[in-house]
């Protein structure tokens, strides 16, 4: 981008759903961010969500957002089934993009528009916002430091009860349907983020009649013995909790580990230490912060949620899905 850092980002909203009205409202809370446009398919849903957030101009269409010169960036918040379809327009038309988790379908399509982005020399990021989040890059030092040995299991699930109708999209393939890709993006990216790409991947799950896991369990292993027990659902409430155990000690987080305000750290011999979040700012408003500061540094990826990382996420979730025999159309 170009301006001095005390200039703010301009902020274009891709998409109108729920993820987006959130994203928008911590955005606005913020100085050095301005929302700028909005665009949808429907020129309707986006010109009641620019009256929502006072948002000055709404595009009935993806392609006239994407060409709009003034805006810095474009978040993409469109089901995960048509990011690979939006974030590269975007690109293509000279955008930076923040696109929502899980980045892409497959990881096929993550390798797609990560080559996108880099010949067209933009920025690109995947959305996901617990790498960004202070407590959780507290806990990553921590454990890179040593404070619980080496690394010999994680556990993590993030479920949700339901019932979600047929029709939702949730359980319609062809938005991409089903607990992994929505809700075990979260679990897998967590352990991935403490040890790296598995080198195995088992999975087990309950399919739904169109075809979509509904309730799904994975084991990861990696070639130093470090195991990951990880879970996903959306037929039950689960705890949505998350522990990092070592040979030396373990980190507990609390229900919502994807955005969590404290973790507790264990060691023999030693009391229990509460570790909380050290500033004001909601999640959101973390990985926008990330966002911009990568835009005013002139830098392509951020190092908080590389490239590398979300491809080698998306080869994970490809895994399991073959491993419980989830295909989407056109997948073939």
């Amino acid at each position: 981008m170009s301006g001095t850092e005390a200039e703010p980002v301009r902020w274009g909203i891709l998409a109108t759903g729920g993820i987006a009205a959130s994203f928008t409202a911590d955005l606005l809370d913020m100085e050095d961010a301005q929302v700028t446009a909005v665009g949808s398919r429907s020129p309707e849903s986006a010109k009641r969500f620019a009256e929502r957030f006072g948002i000055p101009r709404s595009y009935g269409s993806w392609a006239e957002l994407a060409a709009d010169d003034e805006l810095d960036v474009i978040y993409v918040a469109t089901p995960h089934a048509a990011h690979r379809a939006a974030a590269g327009l975007c690109l293509e038309a000279g955008r930076a993009v923040l696109c929502e988790k899980a980045f892409t379908l497959n990881a096929r399509e993550a390798d797609e528009l990560v080559g996108l982005a880099r010949s067209c020399d933009r920025f690109l990021m995947e959305a996901m916002w617990t790498y960004c989040d202070p407590v959780v890059r507290r806990m990553t030092a921590l454990v890179h430091d040593g404070a619980i040995g080496e690394i010999r299991a994680v556990h993590a699930d993030f479920g949700l009860p339901g019932p979600f109708e047929p029709g939702h999209r949730l359980r319609d393939p062809a938005q991409g349907g089903g607990a992994l890709l929505d809700l075990g993006v979260y679990p897998v990216s967590f352990a991935q983020l403490l040890l790296g790409e598995p080198a195995d991947v088992r999975a087990r799950a309950e399919l739904s009649p169109e075809g979509v896991d509904v309730n799904t369990g994975l084991l990861l292993g990696w070639d130093t013995g470090a195991v990951a027990l990880l879970s996903c659902s959306l037929t039950a409430d689960t705890p949505m909790t998350a522990a990092v155990t070592g040979s030396a000690g373990r980190i507990e987080f609390p229900r919502g580990f994807f955005h969590p305000d404290h973790f507790v750290l264990h060691r023999p011999g030693h009391d229990p230490e509460e570790f909380t979040a050290p500033e004001a700012l909601r999640s959101y408003q973390h990985e926008a912060a990330e966002v911009m500061r990568c835009l005013r540094a002139g830098e392509r990826e951020s190092p908080l949620v590389p490239l590398s990382g979300s491809l080698a996420v998306m080869r994970t979730l490809d895994a399991a899905r073959a491993e419980i025999g989830v295909r989407y159309p056109g997948e073939g």
